[in-house]
């Protein structure tokens, strides 16, 4: 059904005014963080808040001078902003779908481009790509996630997770893969033969390969890297 009165449409999509969790799926596409202190989130990333809530962007010392380096290096690649106060934040990146992972001292490693909020009780670390660096514009980054608290990703469409076992290597495209268990490290391996055989372009020559016993979270769409390494 796509047409309303205005009381229809109101009482369909108007947010829910129950008292939820830290973080709470509004829609499948928003996120609302019931604020009491502070989060940090996705630079750009707020769509509409209430209450007294406070932005800033990350400042260069904000995680530490080890932090400040590879962020240098790979060109603030993924931005963070840090909203402090009460209220009620709502976050959305470019209509994602978003999930949400309560990590009880795990860890998990996301694409830099599909991390979108997570509670100051998490620990971060910027994960270089150094290997595929010089195959792809910018390389990649990667930002592994650890500790006891929320935890936002992103993704086009519905994900899929897939089972990395002992002697069977899981294959994904790095444009199309979202994140992956925190014990596992992928290897790159390029093929130019793949090249006028598989996709639009050359991306496809180059592959994740996974191996030991995790998963792997992937995407059915390609999302293009910014350019984060000159």
């Amino acid at each position: 059904m796509g047409e309303y009165t205005l009381n229809e449409f109101i009482q369909k999509t108007k947010q829910d005014e129950q008292e939820n969790d830290y973080f709470e799926l509004e829609t499948p596409r928003i996120l609302e963080v019931n604020l009491t202190d502070l989060v940090w989130a996705k630079a750009g990333s707020m769509i509409s808040y209430t209450g007294q809530i406070k932005f800033e962007r990350e400042r260069m010392f904000e995680h530490g001078v080890g932090q400040m380096f590879k962020k240098a290096l790979t060109g603030e690649g993924a931005p963070l902003m840090k909203a402090t106060g009460r209220g009620r934040l709502y976050l959305a990146d470019q209509g994602k779908k978003i999930t949400i992972f309560h990590l009880n001292n795990e860890t998990i490693t996301v694409n830099g481009n599909d991390l979108l909020a997570f509670e100051p009780s998490i620990e971060w670390d910027i994960k270089l790509m150094r290997k595929v660096a010089g195959m792809m514009a910018g390389g990649l980054f990667n930002i592994a996630l650890s500790g006891k608290g929320r935890v936002a990703i992103t993704s086009h469409y519905e994900p899929l997770t897939l089972l990395v076992r002992p002697g069977e290597s899981v294959i994904t495209d790095p444009n199309a893969t979202v994140a992956w268990s925190g014990n596992l490290t992928p290897e790159f391996r390029t093929d130019v033969s793949f090249r006028t055989l598989v996709g639009r372009g050359s991306g496809e020559s180059i592959q994740m390969e996974f191996k030991g016993e995790g998963f792997v979270i992937v995407q059915p769409m390609e999302e293009k890297q910014p350019t984060n390494l000159q």
